[in-house]
């Protein structure tokens, strides 16, 4: 395996370590988005990707299936700097809810590349466990 691999962390979450992973990374990638880039919803968008590849990656074997559940509300939670205000409560829900019907497609695209990831995952983990059944047996 080569070096650079192998200095990667890997960290192995629960599901609700997993949620709450991407719930914080996401909500601090709104603020920071914010700050730097005043709101853009494409550059939040865009960095829900990686957020995404990585919750589907550091998630448990045993938990493969809450990645591509948790990932939708963890982008929702981090609109809440991101969205326009548009003044007072019903106004900043409003952002909100219209900032989620047009990033859809982002939203989409990481849950599926999630899902995607975890369904490679639980393919090669049944794969292993079956091989180990077949050395095992006689």
């Amino acid at each position: 395996m080569p070096q650079a691999v192998r200095r990667f962390p890997n960290p192995r979450l629960t599901g609700l370590g997993g949620g709450l992973f991407c719930g914080a990374v996401m909500m601090l990638l709104g603020y920071l988005d914010a700050l730097l880039f005043g709101a853009s919803l494409t550059v939040y968008s865009v960095l829900f990707l990686p957020v995404c590849v990585l919750t589907a990656v550091w998630v448990r074997g045993g938990d493969l299936v809450t990645a591509p559940v948790v990932l939708p509300i963890a982008f929702a939670v981090g609109l809440v700097p991101v969205a326009d205000n548009g003044g007072g409560i019903s106004g900043h829900l409003m952002g909100i809810f219209t900032a989620l019907a047009t990033q859809a497609g982002w939203l989409y695209g990481g849950t599926l590349i999630a899902g995607l990831v975890v369904t490679v995952r639980k393919v090669r983990l049944i794969a292993r466990r079956a091989a180990a059944r077949r050395r095992s047996s006689p």
